[in-house]
């Protein structure tokens, strides 16, 4: 996605400066063209010397320095400009911005630039704080800008507060989103289901199966990237829970039921990824069995509810997509699956085709309609599978609406 992209990086002078190194290293690593403009104070806490070296331009820093052709330097960066990232932003610097004050070769280069601007806090606590600099952020981010939350933590004036420099995953994340989402999901609710349901037997011992919750994740994490407002019920706990996805978790099959209905109404889309057990012990221990008591053990099983079945049941406004994880006659028992559960769209695969299974980063599809349409796709990535979804998932919420 950064793939000869143009990026421009001002730096300003917060001591975060010198995190916005990695970030310059880590955009060239992923194929950017980066160019850096530093203001003074931001040169004195770090040496042009180590962006230049980093990106492999000259680092512009004075408004009139080094001009070797008659392209004046904050114009020339203005226009090549495919993204524009500020990082660390001061609130000197954000309030410049937002008071239209072009004083310097950072401040006027952000002015003349059309490309999208992503701005990156760092700073004090109490600085951040401050009245002055939330309303000139949030005058940026009525002017399109994009505005990032600083974290929260330990700070280099040894206090403990909001204002650290974000992590640099997380500012590639969001650049990514800018550079690469279409905003087709935005002012959308999105639920998606994720894991392998865990059905106690006793407090150490549960029914589940193989699922790693992958798939999902890379479902809610390609819909908040197309702007949606994404609810993740999770029933692992073994995955980073992705940027800007709010997680609520569950355990079993009746605990992921219970709160899916209660986030059904509201959303728009709902993504069904979750491998709910069919079955769970009729009894269960709540405290642990000892093998020295039982030289056999019998575990009555039970049916769990049909989740996904009944919220195809009651479904009003939502576009409702399931799962069919099936080892032999695949699209049959996925468009018997689709019917059966009034679904609007299911994934199917071969779980047992290499690739495809459970904890595997991968996976082969067919996607099924109503109505008989389908696609087929080749092994590919969960992200990238996660990003197609999320974009027929936007079709289908379109459609319904019109």
């Amino acid at each position: 996605m950064f793939q000869d992209k143009q990026i421009v990086l001002g730096v300003s002078g917060g001591i975060a400066a010198y995190k916005a190194v990695d970030l310059a290293s880590h955009l060239r690593q992923l194929g950017a063209d980066v160019h850096c403009i530093m203001t003074d104070h931001a040169a004195r806490l770090v040496s042009p010397v180590t962006f230049g070296e980093i990106t492999g331009h000259e680092v512009a820093q004075a408004m009139f320095d080094h001009i070797t052709r008659w392209d004046v330097g904050h114009i020339s960066l203005a226009r090549m400009a495919d993204l524009f990232v500020i990082a660390p932003a001061t609130a000197d610097i954000i309030g410049k911005i937002a008071s239209g004050i072009a004083d310097d070769m950072l401040s006027t280069t952000v002015m003349a630039t059309k490309a999208p601007v992503l701005v990156v806090p760092s700073m004090n606590t109490q600085m951040y704080e401050n009245p002055f600099v939330q309303e000139n952020m949030e005058k940026l981010r009525r002017a399109g800008y994009t505005v990032m939350e600083p974290d929260a933590g330990h700070l280099a004036c040894n206090t403990e507060g909001k204002g650290r420099f974000p992590k640099t995953e997380d500012i590639l994340e969001e650049a990514e989103k800018i550079l690469t989402g279409r905003r087709l999901l935005k002012g959308k609710k999105i639920l998606v289901s994720a894991g392998g349901t865990r059905e106690k037997i006793d407090p150490v011992r549960y029914i589940g199966n193989r699922s790693s919750g992958r798939m999902g994740y890379a479902i809610a994490r390609a819909a908040y990237m197309e702007d949606a407002e994404v609810v993740l019920v999770s029933c692992t706990r073994d995955l980073p829970e992705p940027r800007g996805v709010t997680v609520v978790y569950a355990e079993d099959a009746r605990g992921l039921d219970a709160e899916m209905n209660r986030l059904y109404d509201g959303a728009d889309g709902v993504i069904m990824a979750a491998a709910v057990s069919d079955y769970r012990p009729s009894v269960s221990s709540d405290r642990k069995i000892k093998k020295e008591d039982h030289s056999s053990l019998d575990i009555r099983l039970e049916l769990n509810p049909d989740i996904l079945r009944g919220l195809g049941a009651r479904k009003s406004h939502q576009f409702l997509v399931g799962f069919a994880a099936e080892t032999n006659d695949v699209i049959a028992h996925g468009k018997e699956k689709l019917e059966r559960k009034n679904l609007d769209m299911l994934i199917a695969n071969d779980v047992s085709q290499p690739g495809a299974g459970f904890n595997v980063s991968t996976n082969i599809a067919s996607i099924l309609y109503r109505g008989g349409k389908m696609e087929q796709f080749p092994i590919m990535s969960k992200d990238e599978l996660g990003r197609i979804i999320a974009e027929r998932v936007a079709e289908g919420i379109k459609k319904g609406s019109c």
